[in-house]
């Protein structure tokens, strides 16, 4: 964990080309033995695909600022300026982050993870990515983003509707989401990193209440009710901001989004990326129809769980009421974009 701190640290602070790419490698190798430490087969799968997709991206990124240096002379993160260096950027932070077409990895990956594990891959490790995007935004090539960004809200939503795992449904969530931090990252550099933000306080309030639960798949989330009933309300509140549920946290920055592709007079996109989110809407209504309000009916190949009183962890509880009750601070957050 040290070194994945490290790592992050080093590429957000960094201006200089390599130095970002150093810390991209440091975090891959911190992640590894973390994503492995089970033993089991599917996690050493995990852990083999997930160095292989990073350590190609890791090289296409190395290859796009030495082409850069090679024709404009500069190793500063801010001045790419050579259009097939930026178009290997992008196709190397697409990697990295899981954006279609190069989100194949993600979901694997994910399901091969432990909960924390997860939660780490889907917020701590996609931030050293967003950053060199933020930093690189006025140079990238506004047409293959917005594509890129409208195909994987429109993957997310339909691949995340028929999964019963639920770190896969929450995989595909993620590169929905992506989706939306991308379409208006060129525009507004800004609220591509408040979306991020309010990603990742929303999605690590799911993974750890999930791993409190103990819940794997829908089946063991319908059970675990009877164990923490309250955490399990708390669930269903979190799953519907991230869906952008209105009053909730998540309602703001697919609000601020659609209001910034009004300005740029990209209507038509605005619409099919809010349509796209129904997808999205749909499954997270079910998992949390499944967490809260159905009880199954049927019998289950599970043992219900007693009651426990157990307390909920301060972080979590920190987290889901972040998750829930964010919105009133939007002017505040408004003044910040």
């Amino acid at each position: 964990s040290i070194s994945l701190a490290l790592g992050t640290t080093i590429t957000i602070s960094s201006s200089h080309w390599v130095m970002a790419w150093t810390g991209l490698e440091i975090n891959t190798l911190a992640i590894i033995p973390l994503i492995s430490k089970s033993h089991h087969p599917r996690a050493i799968e995990a852990a083999i695909k997930y160095f292989l997709v990073q350590a190609a991206a890791s090289t296409m990124l190395l290859f796009s600022s030495m082409i850069n240096a090679w024709h404009t002379g500069q190793w500063d993160i801010t001045q790419l300026n050579h259009p097939t260096s930026s178009l290997l950027l992008t196709t190397a932070i697409a990697m990295k982050l899981g954006l279609v077409p190069f989100h194949f990895w993600f979901p694997e990956v994910l399901q091969g993870s432990s909960m924390t594990t997860a939660m780490l891959l889907s917020t701590v490790m996609k931030f050293p990515p967003i950053t060199i995007l933020f930093l690189t935004s006025h140079s990238l090539n506004p047409t293959l983003l917005t594509m890129m960004a409208i195909s994987s809200a429109a993957l997310g939503g339909w691949m995340g509707l028929n999964q019963t795992q639920i770190r896969k449904v929450l995989a595909f969530s993620s590169i929905s989401h992506l989706g939306w931090m991308t379409i208006t990252l060129i525009y507004n550099p800004k609220l591509t990193l408040t979306t991020f933000y309010l990603y990742c306080i929303m999605t690590s309030a799911i993974f750890l209440t999930l791993n409190s639960t103990k819940s794997l798949k829908l089946s063991t989330m319908m059970t675990s009710w009877t164990k923490a009933p309250v955490l399990n309300t708390a669930l269903m509140m979190t799953l519907l901001s991230l869906a952008g549920l209105p009053p909730l946290t998540g309602f703001l920055p697919k609000w601020l989004i659609i209001q910034e592709l009004s300005k740029q007079e990209m209507a038509t996109s605005a619409t099919i990326i809010a349509i796209l989110s129904l997808l999205g809407l749909f499954f997270y209504l079910r998992l949390a129809y499944y967490s809260t309000i159905t009880l199954p009916p049927n019998p289950t190949n599970y043992m219900k769980h007693w009651h426990t009183n157990k307390p909920t962890s301060t972080l979590i509880a920190t987290l889901s009421s972040m998750s829930a009750l964010l919105l009133p601070l939007s002017p505040m957050t408004l003044a910040s974009v």
